[in-house]
Order: C-alpha cells, then sequence, then structure tokens
C-alpha cells in the first residue's frame, strides 16, 4: 500500500491539510507515523474518502531469455497491446530462474509500495519458470492484480533447453563441492596423527 505525505494527500483531494488531520481524529482516514515521527496518509484511503474512482496502473511484463528470440518478445507485447493499449510496456531479456532480472525487480518493488495495482503477462514462465504462486501471493497482498493472459506454459524450445541446461549446471556443479569437500575432509582426517591419551597409575 502506498503512503504519501500530508500535502501530497491534500492535494490529491483538494482541500487543506488541516481537514485530513480533521478526518483523521474523526476516523474516516487513518494515518501512520514515520520513526522520526512525520505523518503518511494511504492513497487507496484518501482516494476513497473523497469519493474518488481507484487509479489502476496497469503494467504489461514481456520476457524471453535470449536476444535470438526477438520475434518471440515482440510477439508477447503484440498480445499484450492488444488487451492493454494504454498500459505501461516493460520487456526484458533474461532466464526465466533468475530472480534477480532488474526490470523484474523493478515491477516487485513497484508493486510493494503500491504503483503498480494491475500486472499483465502472456503466459505463467514469461514472469518466472519456477515460483509464480510466489509472486501471486506477493501481488495479493499489495491489493495488485496478476492476470494470465493464456494460462499454459508457452516457451520455446531454445529458451526450454537453455533453462534445463542451467538447472542441470546449478547441480553438477554444487555436487562436485560436496564431492571436492568430503575430500579435503577425508585427507585432513588422515594426515592428522592420532593421539592416544597416555595412562597414570592410580596411587
Amino acid at each position: 500500500m502506498k503512503y504519501v505525505r500530508p500535502k501530497e494527500a491534500a492535494s490529491i483531494l483538494g482541500v487543506a491539510v488541516s481537514s485530513l488531520r480533521r478526518w483523521e481524529e474523526e476516523g474516516k482516514i487513518k494515518a501512520i507515523k514515520t520513526p522520526s515521527g512525520h505523518r503518511r496518509y494511504s492513497i487507496a484511503e484518501i482516494e476513497q474518502a473523497a469519493g474518488l474512482p481507484r487509479t489502476i496502473t496497469t503494467v504489461c511484463y514481456a520476457r524471453v531469455s535470449s536476444h535470438s528470440q526477438r520475434d518471440h518478445i515482440e510477439g508477447q507485447i503484440e498480445l499484450l497491446l492488444s488487451r492493454f493499449p494504454e498500459a505501461e510496456i516493460v520487456s526484458e531479456i533474461g532466464s526465466g530462474l533468475n530472480f534477480k532480472r532488474k526490470r523484474l525487480l523493478s515491477i516487485l518493488d513497484r508493486i510493494c509500495t503500491g504503483d503498480i495495482k494491475r500486472l499483465v503477462v502472456a503466459h505463467p514462465d514469461r514472469l518466472v519458470r519456477f515460483g509464480f504462486e510466489l509472486v501471486k501471493w506477493l501481488c495479493e497482498r499489495n491489493e495488485c492484480e496478476l492476470l494470465v493472459l493464456h494460462d499454459s506454459k508457452q516457451s520455446p524450445e531454445e529458451e526450454l533447453v537453455q533453462d534445463m541446461l542451467s538447472i542441470i549446471h546449478c547441480f553438477s556443479s554444487r555436487l562436485y563441492g560436496l564431492r571436492r569437500y568430503k575430500k579435503e575432509i577425508g585427507e585432513k582426517v588422515r594426515e592428522k596423527p592420532i593421539q592416544k591419551e597416555s595412562k597414570t597409575e592410580a596411587k
């Protein structure tokens, strides 16, 4: 949920800041306080209090894994614009296994601040290869509608192969690391001399 300063909230409503304080005292709207003690008001609440229509910011997200799939990403954008011609289009090239995609993180951050109220993708795997339900939960927590135009997965064969190879490489590297660690431990154990405790005769 997005919170704004009293001056910005008053500007949205077209009232004085003192009116916000009065409405807060009357329980019509609520305010939170920053660690420094400054008030912040919820955009959604002040729009409701003023009887304003809810502002819906729609972002359409398109993704492919490589530059060679340019035609595929253009097809996604065309589909998204046919349904939401006024939406903001965000496209990105990167693996669906990578959760650190710059533009994806920017979208998630904007959802958490209340800036995006509707996120649209052509297919679930265009957003993330795994963890779609987690992103859906995050959207629901922040009152953002997550809309999938086609529920079935739609990935180019080349991209599926790349993702599978990435998964295999990831687990192979981990197994190699574990084997190497086990070998090093074994060598250290063999190199370490066994110390026997000396027994003293009881007097």
